[in-house]
């Protein structure tokens, strides 16, 4: 008997997640569109955010997560891509146990307009994930793996670019890779 192909598989329950509203006003996290992994979070706030300037807006909402998963706070891209909103510690971890109101630290890294937010703005997107506890078990060496202790672009698409500027492995400060170098990225959108 043959397996369903993955577009074909039966969908999996929905997760209940015990949810407050802080402010009785504000409208519930929502899924704009069906398969979507983030469901909205709004500001109950009215904000102006100049060049620069960043901000804590609440949600309205805290939740009750099941033991075994936590909710992630990731930034909108529609609001990175016109208007240069980024959330500072993206993403913001809603640990089970948290009971409080979920709030999203927003900055805005447009260098010239100032940002605007009215309430119930769209900010961020809410992702539910179940989680592992793990145990931490201190060993004198780790297995070998074949990225080895390679990192920060390691991988490739910037190597590439450093090595034809002569500067890989360096910063402007002369030391080891991770400064404040600019790189092009035209090599990773072509999938190099």
């Amino acid at each position: 008997m043959s397996r369903p192909s993955p577009a074909h598989r039966e969908p999996r329950p929905e997760l209940d997640v015990l949810l407050r509203r802080v402010d009785p006003d504000v409208p519930l996290p929502t899924y704009a569109q069906p398969g979507d992994a983030g469901a909205d979070l709004r500001t109950t706030v009215g904000c102006e955010l100049a060049p620069g300037e960043r901000a804590v807006l609440p949600t309205g909402v805290s939740v009750a997560l099941p033991e075994g998963y936590a909710a992630f706070v990731h930034p909108r891209s529609g609001l990175a891509a016109r208007c240069g909103v980024a959330l500072v510690n993206a993403p913001g971890t809603i640990d089970a146990g948290y009971r409080g109101e979920i709030k999203v630290i927003v900055v805005n890294l447009d260098p010239r307009e100032t940002v605007r937010f009215e309430r119930f703005d769209r900010i961020a997107q809410l992702v539910v994930q179940q989680v592992e506890r793990v145990r931490f078990r201190q060993v004198a060496e780790l297995p070998d793996s074949a990225r080895a202790e390679g990192g920060f672009g390691s991988t490739g698409g910037h190597a590439e670019t450093d090595r034809a500027s002569g500067t890989s492995g360096q910063v402007a400060e002369g030391g080891p890779t991770g400064g404040n170098r600019y790189a092009s990225v035209v090599s990773d959108r072509e999938g190099q």
